[in-house]
């Protein structure tokens, strides 16, 4: 699971963000998201529990900030909290309410007013809190050491829940643990979206189009980026597809559309010609020359195109097999072959 932390000054602003829809999306676009995704933007939040707060979002948050002005010295008294769990990970309402009430403990807020609210609209399980760091009595809790705090309480959880063991920020870990590779299910993703969509198309607009209609905002400028439905932006280099190589792909894709049509009209001229019984030993030689080269180039393109599909190959080095020396080297051999 991942948890976050964070420390605010205005109680109204987060809760109407934790009990209200997305304000960027219109209720046709909140249907289209949700059937797509198989997730629920309409009405996505629930409240899970409260503690000493009531009413609707303007009554609860002057409710929150009676008691914050208590202290003088808490110029941040709104505490956010969430947890997201893992994917593939599933608790009931119940384990979700009791791993909120472990958390409000943790950061010492259990007897404060707080709000624990379950959001629908992601696939990953998540839930929100909005706790008062004030309490009745006046005194604070404190925000020291949040993030660390937070990442200890998430490695604990999902020892005893039986969920599955993420990584804490490495500023967090031991030196040894730092060297751990760590895998960005986010760039896995966009990594495989990019390069499904560069096999099914053939230019720039269709490249677009499809990464839009997967959820992404595409920004294309002197480099590319992508923007998930989080809001996360990627560039394209960071997973091994920068713009220029999106581009080279694509240029190669159109060349290798033009020798395969070039090649299916040649086919479809030899054959009018055998049909015709014209039979001249220089034209066939000629013919098969031209056509054994075309099928050449034709093999060589894919092969290049597939191997630039492997992100992990971000450098300008190719396998020497794939270089035009290799290619000429092979066409005169069988130039001479032929000639023999």
């Amino acid at each position: 699971m991942i948890g976050t932390v964070v420390t605010g000054g205005s109680f109204y602003h987060l809760i109407s963000y934790v009990l209200e829809d997305k304000k960027d999306l219109s209720e046709e676009q909140k249907r289209e998201i949700s059937l797509r995704d198989g997730v629920q933007h309409k009405d996505r939040a629930e409240i899970l529990a409260f503690n000493n707060c009531v009413g609707d979002k303007y009554e609860m948050a002057e409710q929150f900030r009676d008691v914050a002005r208590l202290s003088r010295r808490v110029e941040k008294p709104a505490f956010h909290l969430s947890i997201r769990l893992a994917e593939g990970d599933h608790l009931t309402k119940d384990q979700l309410i009791e791993l909120g009430e472990a958390l409000v403990k943790e950061f010492n807020v259990a007897d404060h007013q707080y709000l624990m609210v379950f959001h629908k609209d992601t696939r990953e399980q998540h839930f929100h809190i909005v706790a008062n760091r004030v309490g009745i009595d006046g005194k604070a809790a404190s925000d020291s050491n949040s993030y660390r705090r937070m990442a200890a309480f998430c490695r604990k959880q999902e020892q005893k829940l039986g969920l599955t063991q993420v990584l804490s920020p490495k500023s967090f870990l031991s030196k040894d643990q730092q060297l751990i590779p760590r895998k960005d299910q986010r760039k896995i993703k966009l990594k495989d979206h990019i390069r499904n969509t560069l096999r099914n198309v053939n230019d720039y607009p269709a490249f677009e189009k499809v990464m839009r209609s997967l959820g992404y905002t595409v920004i294309k400028g002197r480099g590319i980026s992508f923007i998930d439905g989080k809001k996360v932006k990627i560039k394209g280099s960071d997973v091994g597809f920068s713009l220029s190589k999106i581009e080279r792909i694509l240029s190669l894709k159109k060349e290798l559309a033009n020798k395969q049509q070039t090649q299916k009209n040649f086919e479809s001229l030899s054959r009018k010609k055998s049909g015709k019984n014209i039979h001249c030993v220089d034209d066939d030689r000629l013919q098969y020359n031209s056509g054994s080269s075309l099928t050449l180039g034709i093999q060589n393109l894919a092969n290049l195109i597939e191997w630039l599909l492997q992100p992990e190959m971000t450098g300008n080095t190719l396998p020497y097999e794939l270089t035009q020396e290799a290619y000429d080297r092979k066409q005169k051999r069988k130039q001479r072959r032929q000639s023999l």
